[in-house]
């Protein structure tokens, strides 16, 4: 069972490395082309999601904290 657990969590690393690289290429293109990355329009929803937590107040801050926390090396 550990062996199934180090694997999946493993991947799944592995796959938000990816996705994670892919941001700031993704907001690359669309600041030299204007163009949007596969139909979606990165800098309107990055904007959104700045928004949203500015506008949560309290609430917003706890969920920008536990987000942050996924993202910082231990």
């Amino acid at each position: 069972m550990e062996k199934v657990i180090n694997y999946l969590t493993g991947f799944f690393g592995g796959l938000m490395a990816v996705m994670m690289s892919i941001v700031p290429v993704t907001i690359l293109w669309y600041v030299l082309t204007g163009g949007d990355v596969w139909g979606m329009d990165v800098i309107t929803n990055l904007t959104a999601l700045v928004t949203s937590f500015g506008t949560g107040g309290f609430s917003g801050l706890v969920v920008l904290v536990l987000l942050a926390t996924f993202f910082v090396k231990k």
